[in-house]
């Protein structure tokens, strides 16, 4: 059932050796142990050497640290586990990923809207040598979902935008930037997320795209991946009804299962028809898009059956452990399908080179390796990338470049930046930026409503202020229903009510789709991603420094059409 020596893990045979040997020397319990990935909830190590002796999972996940600590934690976890380790990270934007002082390059539709690949394929360079020097192997992305509804509320700036061609171009180029780094990608959320206005952390979501609409878009986007060698795909919580109904005719509507419990779509769809021969892992599995569709306890050996090779996180490890242990003396899952799914994993890391490094003990960098966190190279093209990137929407009322001598007076509304959106605060450094710049700004206090204000005179706000700045930071999170403007609840006090008496201009650092909530502003630009290096080009493009270079990944208007005006 699998191919140790064909793409993508291409091995010799002394490597196949390495993997026909490990698997072998594995009792029933090792074998349910490699089948896991949970998160890594501490670096205490008396915890990590009780989970590792204990489960012996196949790999684990951190969430963003310091670079040191998280270095550390990866060697102690490679020191202490028999068979090496996928140590996995989110590497979406770049070494930000797993390490607080990793480069921030920048989201992945900023990347797109460059529209040229050179950046993705640094993208991931900088991704898989940040990754690579605090111990990781493996990157959970890139993201090919596909933006097609701009209400969708968790791929937004996290796809590389609408077009699949674009998606395409820009995960290959990640992909090779990637791998050349020696990490393996997880290409993800297959079958496809962006259809959907939902989340699947909040429920199972559904593609409703037909067969041919699929094949033209998300297939045709897996499809090249494949063909580019990439080493896993993640699978989500979506189901594909019109795929689904095909391969099983006649199945009922109850019967319907988001892709990790759904044989027909891993099986037969992604390793029959699209020729899938690497490792799938699922997407996180204490989602309510996988625990609302099946009994946890069908559901955790169900999903290995089902054609997934790893089960990523859980609600409780040794409560998952049993489960799956359970699901194989009642026949749900069968050891042929168990040492399949061990196969893959183990061919995973042989492929990568793994085992090799576990013997020559460098698994795991030195700390002189950190010294490529943050580096100039990184910084210089996360600066190059941000310049392309940042894209005027429009300016119908020509009201660009601005200067102090013409609107030294602003007021600036931030909506968003931290707080409940959970996105880096990044007002602070953009008020020293313009106030260095010789702006008087003065800030819309939103936790302390002057109401009088409210109902000031037109006169009076031109007599105060020479220009209005909005600055968006809502960025797209998992656990939320929407990404919309949230104004001030009572008189909407923020709302840019004056847009025809003051000269406005409104930029977004995160989503790209507001122009739905405020259609009559006349200036709007996006900028995908809330960095300091993202800051610094606004201010420069505000100023006229330097051209607005991004090409929209997406529709900005969101079908409206009094937006364009």
């Amino acid at each position: 059932m699998v191919n140790l020596a064909a793409k993508p893990f291409y091995l010799q045979e002394e490597d196949m050796e390495w993997v026909r040997k490990t698997l072998a020397e594995m009792d029933v319990r090792e074998k349910v142990g490699q089948l896991f990935c949970p998160i890594g909830m501490t670096d205490d190590r008396q915890q990590l050497k009780t989970l590792i002796e204990g489960v012996k999972p196949g790999g684990m996940l951190f969430r963003p640290g310091p670079g040191e600590r998280m270095q550390e934690a990866h060697r102690f976890l490679q020191g202490h586990s028999k068979v090496p380790l996928l140590l996995a990270a989110n590497l979406e934007s770049g070494g930000n990923g797993i390490t607080a002082d990793g480069t921030y390059f920048g989201k992945q539709m900023q990347v797109a809207a460059t529209d040229n690949e050179e950046f993705a394929y640094k993208l991931g360079l900088v991704a898989g040598r940040e990754g690579r020097a605090v111990g990781c192997n493996w990157s959970f992305a890139p993201v090919v979902d596909i933006d097609l509804n701009f209400r969708n509320p968790i791929t937004n700036v996290r796809s590389f935008g609408s077009d699949p061609a674009r998606v395409a171009r820009m995960a290959k180029a990640y992909t090779e930037g990637l791998q050349k780094s020696g990490l393996a990608v997880s290409v993800k959320h297959f079958p496809g997320d962006g259809v959907d206005e939902r989340d699947q952390h909040l429920l199972t979501t559904v593609n409703s795209l037909s067969v041919d609409e699929w094949e033209a878009t998300f297939g045709m986007v897996y499809r090249e991946l494949i063909e580019a060698g990439a080493k896993t795909v993640m699978v989500g919580h979506i189901m594909l009804p019109a795929y689904s109904r095909k391969l099983v005719p006649g199945i009922a509507d109850e019967e319907l299962m988001p892709a990790t419990l759904a044989p027909e779509l891993i099986g037969t769809l992604l390793r029959r028809q699209l020729g899938f021969n690497g490792l799938v892992v699922t997407d996180a599995t204490p989602m309510a898009g996988f625990m609302m569709a099946e009994k946890r306890e069908i559901a955790v050996p169900k999903t290995i059956a089902a054609g997934c090779d790893m089960f990523l996180f859980n609600k409780n490890i040794q409560e998952d452990f049993l489960y799956m242990i359970k699901g194989l003396e009642s026949g749900i899952l069968t050891m042929e399908r168990l040492d399949e799914a061990v196969t893959r994993i183990l061919a995973l890391k042989a492929s990568l080179g793994l085992h090799k490094r576990q013997r020559e003990g460098t698994l795991v960098p030195g700390r002189d390796e950190l010294a490529v966190l943050q580096c100039d190279e990184h910084r210089l093209w996360a600066q190059e990338c941000a310049d392309q990137a940042v894209t005027l929407v429009k300016d119908t009322q020509q009201l660009l470049p601005i200067g102090v001598v013409t609107h030294k007076r602003m007021l600036l509304y931030v909506l968003g930046d931290g707080g409940g959106h959970r996105s880096t605060p990044i007002s602070p450094y953009l008020i020293a930026k313009l106030q260095a710049e010789g702006f008087e700004v003065t800030v819309f206090d939103n936790k302390n409503v002057d109401f009088r204000a409210m109902f000031s005179g037109v006169g009076e706000l031109r007599e105060q202020y020479d220009l209005a700045l909005y600055v968006a930071n809502v960025e797209p999170a998992s656990n939320r229903t929407t990404v919309r403007l949230d104004w001030e609840p009572l008189l909407a006090a923020d709302v840019p009510w004056f847009v025809r008496e003051l000269p406005t201009v409104f930029v977004s650092v995160a989503s790209p789709y507001h122009l739905q909530d405020v259609p009559r502003v006349q200036t709007y630009i996006n900028a995908y991603s809330g960095s300091e290096t993202i800051i610094d080009a606004v201010v420069d493009k505000l100023l006229g420094r330097t051209d607005f270079k991004g090409i929209s990944p997406v529709d900005p208007f969101c079908g409206c059409w009094e937006a364009k005006l």
